[in-house]
């Protein structure tokens, strides 16, 4: 019998996130999909951001006691249940009714925290208010600075814990397969609207009763009536502003109080600048191959900017993540997390919150076995000392954790047949 992955439409019965995202596709419009799915140009830095994981091998201890195995982490002084979060995502409410929502109270359930996007569909107020657990915001440093001086102060009266500022995007990146859904600037062509008609479950789900969804949280930058994610796009792509540079990073840090992290690093140099001007924590991206193709993955430069920042910054990354061993090499390698993008966006779009909620539970499950298999009894036990990069030098082994179950041999006292042996002669 040929072997093939599931074909249903049940996002329970996949047992891995490219099983998902195979029913996130049935589930939703092409033009949907494809805007999830696709990269800028050709795609290489797509395929890039994939392909570097399968060139990191592990290498397991054994007889390692690991009955008793822990992937809980801490991020900024909170503990957090596993080694990743949800990253921001625009226009989830086109996947799956009050999509946002749905993906913070699945984060909030599994213990991690979310980042909201800065182009959401629901107001940040009342996606705190509902979801609970630890919400961040994604945020663009538009054109008019006043509109995100108002956006600081409602993060700060919501109790929003971290800003992360998206920093590579302030050119648009050139995304063809996208654009090729559209007669003309989001007119949808004939071929898609009539797609589109195909999906009424996703139909009587997104667009029953209001429409297309609003952004929500751009309503001071747009003009009136706006708010559309069609009328909206010619706005925003005015606002982006190409002299965005580090002098904004540090306005934006005396404007807010809570937890700063610079997102779209991808260098040595950057990272210590990031740090320089206050920030918290970092973000290496190459926003999910979206913007630059051709730009090295993330985790080709984590290990330098690890060994360089880290003890000075929060150092997270991501960029193709599907596996539960892809975030246990990123671990081991020096990141403190993981952000989660199209991986979790996949569950949504399968089966809104309760998909979400599959999708991270597969990680957590994935991460978990990858440890014990690796021979730790605890996440915080894993170094470079585990893995082989054929032609790439990793920086040595950090510190960790005395690995449990390893017998500390006591003076004089025989450790194995062995030396039981030779004490007898």
């Amino acid at each position: 019998m040929k072997r093939r992955l599931y074909q249903g439409t049940d996002f329970r019965r996949a047992q891995n996130i490219d099983e998902l995202r195979a029913v996130a596709r049935r589930r939703v419009p092409n033009f949907c999909f494809e805007y999830v799915e696709g990269g800028s140009d050709d795609e290489v830095t797509l395929r890039r951001n994939r392909s570097v994981f399968e060139e990191i091998a592990f290498v397991p201890r054994t007889l390692v006691d690991v009955s008793a195995r822990g992937q809980a982490v801490d991020l900024f002084g909170k503990p957090s249940a596993a080694p990743f979060m949800i990253g921001p995502t625009g226009f989830s409410g086109l996947l799956a009714k009050e999509g946002d929502l749905a993906l913070a109270r699945a984060a909030a359930a599994a213990g991690i925290p979310f980042i909201l996007s800065n182009a959401s569909t629901m107001r940040l107020e009342e996606v705190t208010e509902r979801a609970g657990g630890r919400v961040w915001m994604q945020l663009y440093l538009y054109r008019t600075r006043a509109f995100a001086a108002k956006l600081v102060e409602r993060a700060k009266a919501a109790g929003l814990e971290a800003l992360v500022v998206t920093t590579d995007s302030a050119i648009f990146g050139n995304r063809e397969w996208d654009r090729r859904n559209y007669a003309r600037p989001l007119k949808l062509n004939l071929r898609n609207t009539l797609d589109v008609a195909l999906h009424p479950r996703w139909i009587l789900d997104v667009l029953v009763p209001n429409g297309v969804p609003r952004f929500a949280n751009l309503g001071d930058l747009l003009p009136p009536g706006q708010d559309s994610v069609r009328g909206a796009a010619t706005a925003i792509a005015k606002e982006l502003d190409p002299s965005l540079n580090w002098t904004d990073i540090r306005w934006l840090r005396d404007l807010w109080p809570g937890k700063l992290i610079v997102k779209g690093v991808m260098t040595v140099e950057d990272a210590a600048l990031a740090a320089e001007c206050g920030a918290d924590g970092i973000v290496l991206s190459n926003h999910g191959g979206r913007q630059l193709d051709g730009a090295v993955s993330t985790m080709e430069v984590l290990p330098e900017v690890a060994s360089e920042v880290g003890g000075r910054l929060a150092v997270m990354l991501d960029g193709g993540f599907r596996r539960g061993s892809d975030i246990v090499k990123a671990r081991a390698l020096g990141a403190d997390a993981v952000l989660l993008g199209r991986a979790t966006t996949y569950g949504l779009a399968a089966g809104g919150e309760a998909g979400v909620a599959h999708a991270i539970d597969i990680l957590k499950t994935e991460v978990d076995r990858v440890v014990g298999l690796l021979g730790c009894a605890d996440l915080s036990q894993l170094d470079t000392s585990f893995l082989r990069w054929p032609g790439r030098p990793i920086p040595p082994a950090r510190n960790v954790e005395p690995r449990r179950g390893i017998p500390t041999p006591v003076a004089g006292q025989a450790t194995n047949s062995n030396q039981k042996r030779e004490a007898q002669i």
